[in-house]
Order: C-alpha cells, then sequence, then structure tokens
C-alpha cells in the first residue's frame, strides 16, 4: 500500500497541525448530522430506530481496520464513490486528505451521537410538550428548547469526537495510508516511526497526542457536568 511507511521525517509542527485540522474539520461536519439524529432517537419514534441506533454503533465495534477497508471499497478509484467523484468531479479520495477526514468523521461519528443523545436526555421533555400545545413545530421545539438547554453536553460531544478523532489509525491507516506532506497524522506518524526503529521520536509524537486528548477530554467532561449542576 502506498505510503505506509517512509523513511522520511516529517517535521513536528505541520504534522501537529494537519492531525489537528483534519480533526476538527471531521468532527465539524458530522456535526449536525450527529445532533440531528441523537434529537431523533430521543424525542421521535420513527420505523427502523433499532436499526440505526445498531448502525450508528458499529465503527465502535468493529475493528477500525475493517471500518477503513469499506471506505477503501467505497472511496477507492475503483469505488462507486471514488470513480464517481473522480469522473464527474476530478477528485480522489482515497489516499489524500480528503480521506484523512472522511475517516476520522466515521469513526467520532458513534461518539458525538452517544454523547449528544445523553445531552437531550437531560433536557425536560416536558418544556417541549408544553411548547407543542402552543403550536410550536418540532423545528421550532429543537431550536429554541432542545439545543439551547442541551449546548453544554454538545459541546462536550463535540470535544469527545475530536479526541476520538485525533487519535484516530486504522481506519485512516487503510483509506488515506501515512504519506508525509499528505496524509500523515500523528497516529500514523508513531507507527511509522516505531517501524523505523525511532522510538525517541515515537515518545515524543505519542506524549503530543496525550496532551492534545487530555485537553479536549478534559473540556469535555467540564462541559457534561454543567447540566446537572443547573439542575
Amino acid at each position: 500500500m502506498s505510503g505506509v511507511v517512509d523513511s522520511r521525517v516529517e517535521p513536528l509542527l505541520p504534522l501537529v497541525w494537519f492531525t489537528a485540522l483534519t480533526a476538527g474539520v471531521a468532527t465539524i461536519l458530522v456535526a449536525p448530522l450527529a445532533i440531528g439524529l441523537a434529537w431523533m432517537l430521543v424525542r421521535r419514534p420513527f420505523p427502523g430506530k433499532a436499526i440505526v441506533e445498531t448502525l450508528v454503533l458499529m465503527p465502535l465495534v468493529v475493528p477500525p481496520v475493517a471500518t477503513g477497508l469499506v471506505l477503501l471499497k467505497l472511496l477507492g478509484r475503483r469505488g462507486p464513490l471514488g470513480a464517481w467523484t473522480h469522473e464527474a468531479l476530478g477528485l480522489d479520495v482515497a489516499f489524500t486528505g480528503r480521506a484523512v477526514v472522511i475517516a476520522m468523521g466515521v469513526m467520532a461519528f458513534p461518539i458525538f451521537v452517544l454523547t449528544a443523545r445523553a445531552a437531550f436526555e437531560a433536557v425536560d421533555p416536558r418544556l417541549e410538550q408544553v411548547a407543542a400545545t402552543l403550536g410550536a413545530s418540532p423545528w421550532r421545539r429543537f431550536l429554541t428548547i432542545s439545543l439551547p438547554l442541551a449546548w453544554p453536553g454538545l459541546l462536550a460531544a463535540a470535544l469527545l469526537a475530536f479526541a476520538r478523532a485525533l487519535g484516530e489509525f486504522g481506519a485512516t491507516m487503510l483509506v488515506a495510508g501515512g504519506i508525509p506532506g499528505r496524509t500523515l497524522t500523528l497516529s500514523t506518524a508513531i507507527w511509522q516511526r516505531v517501524q523505523l526503529g525511532d522510538d525517541e521520536g515515537a515518545a515524543r509524537l505519542m506524549a503530543i497526542s496525550f496532551v492534545l486528548a487530555l485537553f479536549a477530554t478534559a473540556g469535555a467532561g467540564l462541559f457534561a457536568r454543567r447540566p446537572r449542576r443547573a439542575r
């Protein structure tokens, strides 16, 4: 697989910036769908709800490399989505920064949904019921009641999803590789340094990853506690 192991050393700051940027973009892109789906799972019964819940959890329970293989089959130039983007848009997805964002987003999505769901479950449903009796539409109830009251938990969900994206390795390696200057992230760089026998460099990158994840998870914990204090 092209770009999996490379003897060149990636500059540290660009590597950290690329990892944080792609993780941030992935989190932002999945946020609307994750928040909307979480609210629907809490407030709106619909056919196939159990199936949707199962599908959301799949990236958490199957090996990340299996998820990456599925993405590679879909997004590769011979895959249905990859072939379409190549022919219609002139864009390749596999083994590009786009693949890194997609892999991170897919792996972070379940964490976002589960945490956002807990945030919406903490909102008293009677408030929405009262608004419904006053003629408020579901969309208006979501925007004016659920979303404002759940926002600390939603920020916690975003931070946890960001932290998950930062640490993503298996799916990213399969669909994007580890090409310096193109798709190399902190996680894949750590693996490459170990393969090259550069234990000191791997330890340095591991420490940076730990610090980034620590700040993200600490921030998530801070926001997650706010609704409980408010009640």
